[in-house]
């Protein structure tokens, strides 16, 4: 079991993966579990698939990402891909991630569970519209089922600049969302299917501006 689990992390990551790096994720899932007990931190039908629908799926950013140091995740929930993300990289030098999540008792459960594992990350409770002054430029910003890709692309507008790109997933309606962003939005765009987690695609969006600065 062991093996099969380190396996799949390897193809999803890219990389190796160390014996202390699957014990952080396995010591993250049990107190996941101990946690969604008491508060809802994911939907409870996915429960029973929480490696492939949710560990793996986070874990396959770091292959389109394998050198960035710097993210932030929007609406972090139950820690998805943001607290999967800054444990895998655990080992990797000048490593940070911020997770930001309104709920409390979400952001209560990342802030323990991260500090215990000695993850190099940092949880901030609040609006993600407050978190703008709080969070340094990254060099990736990572969402997963928060908003449809308009209002998304709003809430993330002023971290993506530069160099600055974002990893969102979205589910399976996620073409007709990207034309729907047309109206107000322009932005270089790569459509990566996933390996795990289901349906849908991971967009790859860069050189975000509104549709009046190019007129």
């Amino acid at each position: 079991m062991v093996d099969e689990v380190v396996a799949k992390l390897e193809i999803a990551t890219g990389r190796a993966v160390s014996r202390e790096t699957l014990e952080r994720l396995l010591a993250f899932e049990k107190a996941f579990r101990r946690w969604a007990s008491r508060i809802n931190l994911a939907a409870p039908s996915t429960l029973p698939h929480l490696w492939e629908r949710h560990i793996l799926d986070s874990a396959q950013l770091i292959r389109l990402a394998p050198d960035a140091r710097g993210w932030v995740d929007l609406g972090s929930g139950g820690g998805f891909p943001g607290a999967v993300v800054a444990l895998l990289l655990a080992d990797q030098p000048k490593t940070h991630v911020d997770l930001v999540e309104s709920n409390h008792k979400k952001a209560a459960f990342l802030s323990t569970t991260l500090a215990e594992l000695y993850a190099p990350a940092r949880v901030h409770a609040c609006r993600i519209e407050e978190s703008y002054s709080r969070v340094p430029a990254p060099e990736v910003v990572t969402a997963r089922a928060l908003a449809p890709l308009p209002r998304l692309l709003r809430l993330a507008q002023p971290w993506i600049s530069g160099s600055t790109r974002a990893l969102l997933h979205k589910g399976r309606d996620y073409r007709s969302e990207i034309e729907e962003s047309g109206n107000e939005w322009r932005f270089d765009l790569v459509e990566h299917e996933p390996m795990f987690g289901g349906d849908g695609a991971i967009l790859e969006i860069s050189r975000l501006r509104g549709v009046s600065a190019t007129t």
